[in-house]
C-alpha cells in the first residue's frame, strides 16, 4: 500500500494516515491479518515523526480496525459486529448528514450526488453476507 501525506491539507498528518488505512480496508486493498509497516519504517518512508505514525495506529486500534501484536507488529483486524444494527444505522445517518450538508454547500444537485455516490461505491468491497441480512 502506498501512503501519501498532503502537507497543504488542513487535516493533521495522523488523521490523513488513519483515513488512508480506513479506506484501504474498506476497498479491500488491505485484508484482515495483513501486516502494516512498522512505525519506524513508515515514519522513515514518509519523513514524519514516529510519534505521528504511532498516534495513527493507536487511533485505528481504538476503532477496532487494527490489532497491535507486541514484538510482531500491527495487523489489520478481523471485522467485528459489536454495534447493534440500529446503532450502526444511526452512525451512518450522522455521516450521511455531514456529507450531504457539505454537498449542498458545494452546490451539487441531488442527481449529481447520487451519480457520484453510485460511481464511487463500486470501488469499495461490500460484504454480500451482511447486505443479505438487512
Amino acid at each position: 500500500m502506498h501512503y501519501e501525506i498532503i502537507s497543504a491539507s488542513r487535516l493533521p498528518i495522523y488523521q490523513q494516515l488513519v483515513q488512508q488505512v480506513r479506506e484501504a480496508i474498506a476497498r479491500g486493498d488491505l485484508k484482515p491479518e495483513e501486516r502494516l509497516p512498522s512505525v519506524r519504517q513508515l515514519s522513515r518512508d514518509l519523513v514524519i515523526n514516529p510519534n505521528t505514525v504511532a498516534r495513527a495506529y493507536t487511533e485505528l486500534e481504538r476503532e477496532g480496525l487494527v490489532t497491535n501484536r507486541p514484538g510482531r507488529g500491527v495487523f489489520v483486524a478481523e471485522p467485528k459486529d459489536e454495534l447493534t444494527k440500529e446503532a450502526r444505522r444511526q452512525r451512518l445517518f450522522e455521516s450521511l448528514d455531514k456529507f450531504l450538508t457539505e454537498a449542498v454547500h458545494l452546490g451539487f444537485s441531488e442527481e449529481e450526488v447520487s451519480r457520484l455516490v453510485a460511481t464511487r461505491s463500486r470501488q469499495f468491497q461490500w460484504n454480500p453476507a451482511k447486505s443479505a441480512s438487512k
